[in-house]
Formats: C-alpha cells, structure tokens, sequence
C-alpha cells in the first residue's frame, strides 16, 4: 500500500494486489482541506490510508469526499471519516447502500472471509444524477455520472479538469477481470470512449496500478475486448441453450487467463444474458455458479 503523489497536492492510494475487496482511493488537498476519494472495505486498511493522507497534508482537515459507486471495497471505510464531512455520491449509490447486507456480516463466498472491523453503514449525504462541482480553493474537482449504468448503475469518476487527473472508480480495472454483475456489459463498453474523451494525464483505476496518457489508449483497448469477449461467450451460449456456467466452462478465456478474478466471468455472463433476455441477475446464483466455477471460495487478500 502506498500514497503516491501524482501532481502536487493529488494523491492515489494503490493497495496491491487490487483483487477482491482490495481497491485503489485518493486524496486532494486545496486550500488547506482535503477531499477524500473512495475509502476502503476495512477499518485497518481505511484507517492506513486515512493516516497516510493526514501525514502527506500535514494532518489537513478532510472535509468532503465521494464514492464512486455502492461497492464495500470503496464506501465500508466511510464511518471512519470525520462527523462533518461531506460525503458526495450517485443517488443510486446511496439507495444501494442504505439496503447493502453485506456490512452487517459477509458470507463465506470469499476466503479469508472478509472482518471489516469497526465500521458502520454511512451512506452518502448529498446526492445527484448526473454531474456536480466541488471547490478547493482554486481547485476544481467535477464529479460525472456516465448516463448510464456500466460497473454499477451509479457509477461517479472524479475529474480534475486543470490538473488532467481521472480518478475513473471501477469503470476500470488495469491488468485485473473487470466485474459486471450490477451493471451493464454494453454500458460498460459504452463508457470507455466517454473515459477516453477526458484526455487525461494520469489515471486512478478502481483497481491495479495507475495509468499514464500513453498507457490509457491500450488500458481502454483491453477493456473493449474483454467486455466483446463477454458479449460474444454470452450469444454463443444463448444459441447453444447453455446456461451462464456452463457458456463459461466452454469459452477460452486466451489473454485474459492471465488476469485476477478470472471466475469474474460467471458473473460478467448472468449479467450479459439478463441484459439479452430483459430480466434480472439472481445474485446467489450467480455468485453459487462462480464458485463452482472456480472450484471453491473465491480468494481475497483483504
């Protein structure tokens, strides 16, 4: 885990090995406050991040923050943050984790199974659909909803127009399996050329390791083709009459068998044929499916 420092004053939390409930945050400091990006799931691992923060601003008070979208991995952490701050984020964010279970007690999906410590639910407390400005000073800090679901139906990035830094939540995950099972598989690939249209400098994922202007072309082009890969599994078992599991136990995963959490596409394709079929995702059976996949408890290094 470590903060680094990407143009003065912003600052990306990367917490290898970005698998399973292990996220990235981040952190900009403006005259003399801060504004939080993300927590995390745990109260051990938000609380290293908060000190890390506190000691990189000279214990600057963090007044505001947002979640990127409703997952525990990037909002459990949220009750560590001070009583008075702000917390921003996507109205389905907060109505997904108003009505989240998974902070009153994990299941024993994942091995370890997940101990978030001493956190409690906070949701957050100013909400909006489709984009908002917050100010530093004379920072400016905008927060964009993509116009529709993709890793989850509130997705938020945070864009520092004058800096060109992209904190781009799970909309993606650099070297990793990206995860769909709330969202939307084509509104996912429909993102990638909004993300490219920013024309960032520098990129926070949600997860692996940060990414340059001249790495995001290639970060964006592995994205596409995995989320077609997704697509074309998912027609292909459809026609066949397959059932999501076993599309998956057919497909020939090629270059991304080499990427974490790559029982991810058991979920990726409940999710895809939902979509297809116009229903909805069971979650149990989607996620009972992945273990069968996998063969066992999906691993975690939280």
């Amino acid at each position: 885990m470590k903060l680094h420092d990407i143009v003065p004053g912003v600052f990306a939390w990367v917490q290898p090995d970005g698998t399973w409930w292990v996220n990235n945050a981040g952190a900009v400091v403006g005259d003399g406050e801060v504004f939080v990006i993300d927590t995390c799931a745990s109260e051990a691992r938000t609380r290293r991040f908060l000190n890390a923060v506190a000691e990189a601003t000279g214990g600057a008070p963090v007044r505001m923050a947002v979640n990127t979208h409703q997952h525990g991995d990037h909002s459990y952490g949220n009750s560590l943050l001070p009583e008075e701050t702000v917390i921003f984020g996507h109205v389905a964010t907060r109505a997904a984790l108003v009505a989240d279970p998974y902070i009153d007690g994990c299941p024993p999906v994942w091995s370890p199974v997940p101990n978030w410590g001493n956190v409690t639910r906070r949701p957050p407390s100013a909400v909006f659909e489709d984009e908002m400005t917050v100010h530093l000073g004379e920072r400016r800090i905008e927060l964009r909803h993509p116009g529709h679901s993709a890793h989850t139906p509130g997705d938020v990035v945070a864009w520092l127009p004058e800096e060109r830094v992209l904190f781009a939540g799970d909309l993606l995950f650099n070297g990793l399996t990206p995860m769909l099972l709330m969202g939307s598989v084509e509104g996912a690939l429909r993102s990638l050329e909004w993300l490219a249209d920013f024309e960032p400098e520098h990129v926070v994922p949600g997860h692996g390791p940060l990414a340059s202007a001249g790495d995001l072309p290639e970060v964006l082009a592995a994205h596409e083709r995995y989320y077609r890969f997704v697509l074309a599994v998912a027609r292909k078992g459809r026609e066949k009459g397959l059932a999501p599991l076993d599309a998956a136990r057919e497909a020939d995963l090629g270059e991304f068998a080499a990427w974490a959490d790559a029982e991810r596409l058991v979920l990726n394709l409940h999710r895809a044929y939902a979509e297809a079929d116009g229903g909805e995702v069971n979650v149990i059976a989607a996620f009972a499916d992945a273990l069968t996949w996998h063969g066992g408890p999906l691993p975690t290094s939280l």
